[in-house]
């Protein structure tokens, strides 16, 4: 029986990896199952599931979210492992440490066990010297007992007699001399009657332990349940929350394109004209020219016959003066789209300074909005909020030394009109390559280290370059590595590498077959999605088979983690949730000399969103971590 208790806590205790949550990498705590048959912590899974839901292991998407029964035969397993797991030690080292049963010896012989004990002689006796008991009608009025080990300690010491009674009053036994001298007129009872008492007064107080200890568990099994419904209330009101502002945003964002796309009508009707009349003009340019060059002719063969018979007319286009027209974005649609963008923003402003409770009434009741100039002023910063825009005069812009023209009256409608397209964002574009629409730069922070915040440009960073490879010895078995071990995949399989100390054990995570102590160095890395995928450094030293091994949980690690919809940055199991940018390629500058590490979202420049300060006495390696099935990570080639 030993040997098969043996047997089935060794092969309990090697489920140890399947009743692993593979979200926390910890024992499960109320383990649930989802209709894909995988089973999470039921706080883990809630916590990845957010605006959709999806099994965090083989991302299988449910339309609904699935209703969530606990898995009590799992439940049962892992209680069962837990208690041997931090009992077994214990139980195996007690096991050599048990009393032997006390031999109680025969008080006439000394050696061979007592049968039974007589409380009138005060002795115990084996079954050879109880004969006389037995047999002898002298000793028939003895009370024989089972062998008593105690004996000694049940005789009185005033009065060296069988403690046969029990005092009631004094609670403690006494003999049958006690009762008629110390005790004497207390009330008695005999001891198999105390103890019967003692016996169901103590299975009474058992009883009602039981039940305040049942109402106990009652009232915290409601309250987790209470706290599991307002989890799931705090997620849908969260949902429903995201869902109206996102409504929002997209009627925000459609009003915006289509004030853009009035400017832009505007811009191309003046154009329009413009284009007519500068070509119209330049025929007529054409005209004079060819006239002056016949005038020109003639004034050649003034000394002929023939020139006293030419006649010359002149062209009708000398007819006309040119002029130029008045051509602004001053329509009546666009002024009512920007008094309007202007007033919706003041409002805004407004009501957002005041308290959440007052805006409802603020809404409902008629709005009390500053009055707006119907027009921009000249200068792109609006009008302070203190001020009424009506009751500060817009100053006049000072004019472009590169569009002024002539003096004449025409010539300088049109440099007002060119002053109010460049205002508006119609530039002249200069000769030769075509500029690109310049993109909004992201807001530097403060740790950002000044020569990498003023790199705007990728190729600034592009000259610290490096080459990455995957080093193979260091990828989990899940990871699979490929195109010359510049791409990482996770798979539900394991790969059949060999086992060696570098190898991940736990996590699916792998480094790159280069680190470094001194310089800069710069590389780029692809996303397949931004879903449970970590980008990092680590020092070689970092634990490989432990729950402490994974990315930014110990202090011989930094990471960049997408856990879901979230972005943090993780270091000695300290997380700081980030603003997430969504990157597809991210750029990643380390600088061992000042000790930073600096990430970027890569896109048609390097914008950083976090920047590491460490200090590491060895080298740094980059580090990976894959666990959304199907998921990649790719080391770019710098171009």
């Amino acid at each position: 029986m030993m040997a098969e208790a043996d047997e089935s806590g060794f092969s309990l205790m090697s489920l140890e990896d399947e009743l692993t949550c593979s979200i926390c990498l910890s024992t499960f705590d109320c383990p649930v199952t989802i209709p894909c048959g995988h089973n999470f912590c039921q706080n883990c899974l809630l916590a990845t599931w957010k605006d959709s839901y999806s099994c965090p292991q083989c991302r299988t998407l449910f339309a609904t979210r699935p209703e969530l029964k606990k898995n009590t035969v799992l439940s049962t397993v892992v209680e069962t492992f837990r208690v041997r797991s931090y009992k077994t030690e214990g139980a195996v080292a007690s096991k050599p440490e048990k009393k032997k049963r006390h031999v109680i010896r025969c008080d006439t012989c000394m050696e061979a066990e007592a049968a039974q004990t007589c409380l009138t002689c005060m002795a115990s006796f084996c079954e050879e010297h109880l004969r006389p008991h037995r047999e002898n009608p002298i000793f028939r009025l003895h009370q024989l007992t089972s062998p008593v080990g105690d004996l000694m300690e049940r005789i009185c010491t005033d009065h060296h007699k069988l403690m046969e009674l029990f005092c009631s009053q004094h609670q403690r036994p006494i003999c049958s001399l006690c009762l008629q001298q110390v005790h004497k007129g207390c009330s008695f009872t005999s001891p198999e009657e105390q103890r019967s008492k003692k016996e169901m007064d103590l299975r009474e107080k058992l009883v009602f332990l039981d039940g305040k200890l049942s109402k106990n568990e009652s009232v915290i099994s409601q309250m987790r349940a209470m706290q599991n419904k307002l989890r799931e209330s705090a997620i849908h009101r969260k949902s429903a929350l995201s869902a109206g502002y996102q409504q929002m945003r997209d009627m925000m964002t459609k009003e915006e394109n289509d004030a853009l796309k009035a400017v832009d009508k505007e811009v191309e009707t003046g154009e329009v004209k413009i284009r007519g009349l500068i070509s119209k003009f330049s025929e007529n340019v054409d005209n004079i020219g060819k006239a002056k060059e016949e005038i020109l002719c003639l004034l050649g063969q003034s000394q002929t016959l023939a020139f006293l018979q030419t006649s010359l007319n002149l062209p009708q286009a000398v007819s006309y003066d040119p002029y130029s027209p008045r051509i602004t974005l001053d329509s009546k649609k666009v002024v009512q789209v920007e008094a309007f963008a202007l007033t919706f923003k003041n409002y805004l402003t407004e009501l957002l300074k005041q308290p959440v409770e007052a805006r409802i009434p603020k809404l409902i009741a008629e709005p009390n909005i500053p009055p707006v100039t119907p027009r921009f002023p000249r200068s792109h910063s609006p009008a302070p909020l203190a001020k009424p825009a009506l009751k500060k005069k817009p100053q006049k812009p000072a004019k472009n030394p590169s569009l002024t023209t002539e003096s004449s009256p025409g010539n300088k409608k049109l440099g007002k009109s060119m002053e109010n397209l460049q205002e508006f964002g119609v530039k002249e574009k200069p000769r030769g390559r075509p500029v690109a629409a310049e993109k909004n730069e992201v807001t530097e922070t403060t740790d950002i280290p000044s020569e990498i915040s003023s790199a705007e440009k990728r190729s600034d960073l592009m000259k610290y370059g490096t080459v990455l490879n995957f080093d193979q010895r260091t990828a989990h078995k899940r990871i699979e590595l490929s195109e010359n071990f510049t791409k990482a995949t996770v798979s539900d399989e394991h790969t059949n590498y060999s086992d060696c100390p570098e190898r991940f054990a736990v996590c699916s995570q792998v480094l790159a077959s280069k680190g470094f102590s001194a310089g800069r160095h710069y590389w780029e890395v692809r996303l397949s999605s931004n879903n449970f995928i970590g980008i990092g450094l680590a020092c070689s030293s970092i634990d490989r088979k432990g729950p402490t091994s994974r990315l930014g949980r110990n202090s011989k690690s930094w990471c960049i983690e997408w856990f879901n919809v979230k972005l943090s940055a993780w270091h000695n199991s300290t997380e700081v949730v980030l603003v997430n940018p969504n990157p597809k390629r991210v750029g990643v500058l380390l600088d061992c000399e000042e000790g930073k590490a600096t990430f970027y979202n890569v896109a048609d420049r390097a914008y950083p969103f976090h920047s590491f300060s460490f200090q590491s006495a060895e080298a740094v390696y980059p580090a990976f971590w894959i666990f959304s099935s199907g998921s990649y990570i790719t080391l770019c080639k710098l171009q």
